[in-house]
């Protein structure tokens, strides 16, 4: 899986540093000023903001040691400046420093239970998005996932590749919604792509499947709300003979495949039913027979590409995007997919992004 570039972490991390440096610089540029300006002045009555601050981002003891210090120099400046009204300002670092201590702790708890909700959403999204291996036979494939809160790291996108008997057979969808109602969705749907895709000789009945798996699981649990919880989902079969593909398509965005400089967006003529949704609108699910040949790139995604948005409202050009790009490896794709579609939206990502490249080899 194509992962976010390092040197943009390192950055941030000196970065953080300084920041976390901050309550210990104010606190030597009050003293400072309070003792070359004349008393009237008064900076050091700004001395209670340093444990203030240190509270935001220090542990508890840091944050009383800090609020010691500026009692200390507090004592030490009303000893320079008798009229300083040393007292008052001392009795303001103690409550502030108490009350900055208090506050520091229950930030600590929120910040274990949230690192231990992640942990736990990490795991669930890992029974979706499974390590996968970069080549099956003949063909290559590499995975990009980003979630669109990037704390989170945790959606509603899922993808499959499975080699079976009948070819190479990948999957790619979204399931409407976020956090871990949709990942369990997902999960569902995928588990049963698992299975299926090894029994069902036919995609068809893999699709059958894979909706009655979903189904299953919104009845066991329902969505909040009145809106029914659906999922698009996008399946391929690359027999091993090679020479063409097969798609049934889910309400998902249409695959595209590029040909040296062409490119083909492989629409389905009659698009299936939207998983979960079959017993509303019926289950009649289509297969589509597209030619390929070795060297073609083929490219599936969610929508959170397609309607990745710049600043002035524009969704991302990606048809416009994939014509320009020069024959690659799956991997440099993906790469250059990634840098350019958080450059479009300036980071800022409205719904999740999945993606799966595929180049077809020589067998």
């Amino acid at each position: 899986m194509i992962e976010s570039g390092r040197p943009r972490l390192r950055r941030r991390y000196g970065r953080g540093t300084l920041v976390r440096l901050s309550p210990i610089m104010l606190t030597v540029v009050i003293a400072s000023l309070a003792y070359a300006t004349p008393p009237e002045m008064a900076f050091s009555r700004l001395l209670p903001a340093a444990p203030a601050l240190a509270a935001a981002m220090w542990p508890v003891l840091p944050t009383v040691l800090l609020g010691t210090v500026c009692l200390c120099l507090m004592i030490g400046l009303g000893m320079v400046f008798p009229d300083l009204g040393t007292w008052w300002t001392a009795a303001g670092i103690v409550a502030v420093t108490v009350a900055a201590a208090y506050g520091s702790h229950l930030r600590l708890q929120r910040e274990r239970t949230l690192f231990q909700v992640r942990l736990v959403a990490e795991a669930a999204q890992q029974v979706v998005l499974s390590p996968m291996p970069r080549r099956f036979r003949n063909i290559e494939i590499e995975s990009l996932y980003l979630a669109a809160a990037a704390e989170a790291r945790i959606g509603g996108d899922f993808y499959e590749v499975v080699d079976t008997p009948y070819g190479v057979r990948l999957l790619i969808g979204d399931v409407r919604g976020k956090g871990l109602p949709a990942v369990g969705a997902a999960a569902a749907i995928v588990n049963a792509f698992r299975e299926a895709a090894y029994d069902e000789a036919d995609m068809v009945d893999v699709a059958r499947r894979m909706d009655a798996s979903s189904t299953r699981y919104n009845a066991a649990f329902p969505p909040e709300g009145p809106m029914e919880r659906f999922a698009t989902a996008l399946l391929v079969e690359i027999p091993q003979e090679g020479g063409h593909i097969g798609i049934l398509n889910c309400g998902h965005p249409p695959p595209l495949l590029l040909n040296g400089s062409r490119l083909r967006v492989l629409e389905s003529a009659t698009p299936s039913p939207l998983l979960s949704l079959a017993e509303l609108i019926g289950d009649h699910y289509t297969v589509d027979t597209f030619d390929v040949t070795p060297g073609d790139l083929l490219l599936l995604y969610t929508d959170g590409i397609a309607e990745a948005r710049a600043r002035d409202g524009e969704f991302f050009p990606l048809t416009a995007w994939m014509r320009e790009q020069p024959p690659a490896p799956p991997r440099d794709l993906l790469t250059a997919l990634h840098r350019d579609l958080l450059h479009y939206s300036r980071g800022r990502l409205d719904d999740d992004v999945a993606a799966l490249a595929v180049r077809l080899r020589q067998p």
